[in-house]
């Protein structure tokens, strides 16, 4: 986990501010490619971790001092329990962040459905999400994005998420 988070704001650090050369517009409807670390946690069995991918949509606006946004994505997992395979992930959510230079500086909350696959059938589970993280305006309407992710379900699933995304504005 260490090396992914180390190489995610290595890549928001290294991106270069020469791109984003206009003043930085966090509003607007968004697309973005999601790519991530994900760790699952069960109370009857050790953590578990993987590769996570997806894709997410958006739409942000000012209000004032800050932005608000409404969002949503859809991911998956590489990410095996015993057997039980973590499947895809479900998120609906709202979020509220204030520009700081060229990023936007965020937190987000929301509802989250996971769904595990096992040989003996599937089992969805709902949550809660929490998070935060940095998008990084890079001109062009492209942005990079940084953030963690916090998820609780039912029957005591939890899930830890480091997530890396690469998006455009409309």
């Amino acid at each position: 986990m260490k090396r992914f988070a180390v190489a995610a704001v290595a890549a928001i650090a290294l991106a270069t501010p020469a791109l984003a050369q206009d003043e930085a517009t966090f509003t607007g409807f968004r697309v973005e490619g999601l790519i991530g670390y994900d760790v699952v946690s069960t109370p009857a069995i050790s953590d578990q971790d993987g590769l996570l991918y997806g894709v997410g949509i958006g739409y942000d606006f000012n209000a004032g001092p800050v932005v608000l946004g409404v969002e949503a994505d859809v991911t998956d997992s590489t990410t095996k329990i015993a057997g039980i395979v973590s499947d895809r992930d479900l998120y609906v959510g709202a979020r509220v962040g204030t520009v700081v230079g060229q990023s936007l500086l965020y937190a987000k909350a929301g509802y989250t459905n996971a769904r595990l696959e096992s040989p003996v059938g599937n089992a969805n589970f709902d949550g809660v999400r929490l998070g935060a993280g940095v998008e990084y305006a890079l001109g062009g309407n492209m942005f990079l994005k940084g953030e963690y992710r916090y998820s609780n379900y039912e029957a005591d699933l939890s899930r830890h998420q480091v997530v890396g995304g690469f998006g455009i504005r409309f």
